[in-house]
């Protein structure tokens, strides 16, 4: 999930030169901060090795606006500086105020693990089915599996191309326990963490939130995490 700027670096501000913005495009000092807001708020949210790479598009070409002498950017709601998105810059000195958003397309590369040959739905992972390079981190929203390990033994619950980037979206979510298990549970807060025992009331797939009785007969929420192991979600 990325991570968003705070408001501080957010209002950078960016000083005109005193003409309007051009319909067919955007001045050269506002590409450049526009380009490194996204850099960082994208570097926030990925490995040390990653790098960026940010598109800017042009505004609305039909857009004539007027002078101004201080433009500030700003992330409209709902968005973030991750894939395709957008950016706003608005007028915050100046005879007529406006406000206008920009689209940008910022790209993530990082290592991951990517197909080395088309593989159907269905497919166990076997050694030589993938290969550890750079790929596009942001091209979808499901994280890539960057971990060092190639996730061998896991079967996929959606085709993968060759070259394509191995993602959570791709495995069959792993069952960590069955409705009747015995499940041992940990619970951790401030100052305090506590370890028990109770019955699974239903299966503990990963990703998903499972539940499980405790002796007392109290039922809790549980996040499954590996064989026979949750963690109680307070």
């Amino acid at each position: 999930m990325l991570r968003l700027l705070p408001p501080c670096l957010l209002s950078l501000a960016l000083l005109l030169a005193g003409a309007p913005a051009r319909a067919q495009g955007l001045p050269a000092d506002w590409l450049q901060q526009i380009e490194r807001l996204a850099q960082q708020a994208a570097q926030a949210a990925m490995p040390p090795e990653g790098r960026v790479a940010v598109e800017v598009g042009a505004p609305d070409p039909r857009l004539r606006l007027a002078p101004c002498q201080r433009v500030e950017p700003f992330l409209p709601a709902g968005q973030a500086l991750w894939g395709r998105s957008r950016l706003g810059l608005r007028c915050t000195q100046g005879g007529t105020r406006w406000s206008i958003s920009v689209p940008l397309q910022v790209r993530v590369f990082a290592p991951g693990w990517a197909a080395q040959q088309a593989l159907p739905a269905g497919s166990v992972l076997q050694p030589g089915q993938l290969i550890r390079t750079v790929v596009e981190w942001s091209a979808e929203p499901s994280p890539v599996q960057a971990q060092a390990e190639a996730p061998l033994g896991r079967a996929l619950q959606r085709p993968l191309q060759a070259g394509e980037a191995l993602r959570l979206a791709h495995l069959k979510p792993r069952q960590w326990f069955a409705a009747g298990d015995t499940v041992r549970l940990q619970a951790q807060g401030l100052g305090f963490a506590i370890r028990a025992e109770g019955q699974a009331m239903a299966p503990g797939l990963e990703g998903q939130t499972s539940r499980v009785r405790l002796d007392s007969g109290r039922t809790v929420q549980v996040w499954p995490l590996a064989e026979r192991q949750a963690e109680v979600l307070l």
